[in-house]
């Protein structure tokens, strides 16, 4: 068959960003102990004492997903929640020493790496990109999938994020 050859070579490059992705993932993981969504939230949480919903809103996510990850977190004693001072009915989210220390190893995840290098191309091949990749989502029957922007294989049902332990 003629088309074997161009065949492959797509699969291959589809199949290629997969395992790129559940790689740097499965890295992450073991460097940090954290999840892709574990570390978007905890850089979130550091540029300030945000709400559920702010954090939501930055890293894309639902505030029921976002909820459970900050469960996870705090239970990692990495984040802890407090009460408003002006109004006790809202809850702010702060880094506890531990998750200052673990913000300040963090490496980039990978969509932050693969962004600045879009960013440097010009931007009709960024638009030419973007086409091709939304072509190859409508042949794969995925244009109805609502997913945040975010290059990860993991999701919010990831275990609990451990407690971050200086070195002694």
């Amino acid at each position: 068959m003629v088309e074997a050859p161009l065949d492959d070579a797509v699969l291959r490059a589809i199949r290629r960003i997969f395992q790129r992705v559940a790689e740097h993932s499965r890295q992450l993981a073991r460097d940090t102990g954290l999840t892709v969504p574990q570390i978007l939230v905890l850089k979130a949480v550091a540029t300030g004492e945000p709400t559920v919903g702010q954090v939501s809103a930055l890293v894309h996510q639902s505030p029921a997903t976002v909820s459970r990850i900050v469960d996870r977190l705090e239970r990692g004693g990495l984040i802890a929640r407090r009460r408003g001072s002006a109004d006790r009915r809202q809850v702010r989210l702060t880094l506890t020493p531990e998750g200052v220390a673990q913000v300040a190893t963090l490496p980039a995840p990978l969509q932050e790496r693969f962004l600045a290098r879009f960013h440097a191309l010009p931007v009709d091949e960024r638009h030419g990109l973007l086409g091709a990749l939304e072509h190859v989502v409508a042949l794969m029957d995925a244009s109805d999938l609502d997913v945040p922007p975010v290059l990860s294989a993991s999701d919010d049902s990831d275990p609990p994020a451990p407690r971050h332990r200086p070195d002694r």
